[in-house]
């Protein structure tokens, strides 16, 4: 039976007590040997909960690291070292794990192995390559893009955690959402700066 993605997180919470930091690298290594799901999980899970300060942008940069590293197949995870330099407050790393624990107790258990085939081969390139964009719209500055691409993440490293084919399959429409809330929410930002751009050039021109 596969151990709850919820008692995993908790573990690797309690072992960073006593810490006044803690590094991307000490993070890193702490998840050795755990999977990329639960990877995927850590890092997106709290950019979905709000409150939680000094943490969306760096795990959302840090979660292009593992989306390569799924698209390409690649059987080890590799992060400059500059980035595992990178330190987050204990309390700040804490809190936002303890959140993770509180709704992956709510949730985890609809969550189990099958459709297995879509864990593994060339549809892991295909979820990295899902990933990899969700990352990237997770850097982009858009009020209210962070949670709907962190879903995708959340459900797709659960998917790999638990070798749940349903929940990775669900990942996919989320993602598709969030790639057409950036491509609207774009269209609309230019489409409003250049009727704005107009207004103010026929404004100068009826002052000339």
């Amino acid at each position: 039976m596969n151990t709850p993605a919820s008692q995993l997180v908790d573990d690797l919470a309690k072992g960073f007590s006593g810490s006044e930091k803690v590094s991307v690298g000490d993070l890193l290594s702490r998840l050795d040997g755990r999977g990329l799901g639960l990877l995927l999980i850590i890092l997106a899970l709290p950019i979905c909960i709000p409150n939680v300060p000094g943490i969306s942008t760096v795990f959302g940069l840090l979660l292009i690291a593992p989306a390569l590293q799924m698209l390409f197949g690649q059987k080890s995870l590799w992060m400059p070292g500059f980035v595992r330099a990178w330190t987050f407050k204990q309390s700040t790393l804490q809190s936002a794990l303890k959140a993770c624990v509180s709704i992956l107790k709510r949730v985890e258990f609809l969550v189990r192995p099958r459709i297995l085939f879509l864990s593994r081969g060339l549809w892991l390139s295909f979820f990295g390559a899902q990933t990899l964009l969700m990352a990237l719209i997770l850097l982009l500055p858009m009020p209210g893009a962070n949670i709907i691409p962190g879903i995708a993440v959340v459900l797709t490293g659960l998917g790999l955690l638990q070798r749940d084919g349903l929940s990775l399959l669900l990942s996919m429409p989320v993602a598709a959402a969030s790639a057409a809330w950036v491509y609207f929410g774009a269209r609309y930002i230019v489409d409003f700066t250049m009727w704005v751009v107009e207004k103010v050039q026929a404004l100068l021109a009826s002052l000339v």
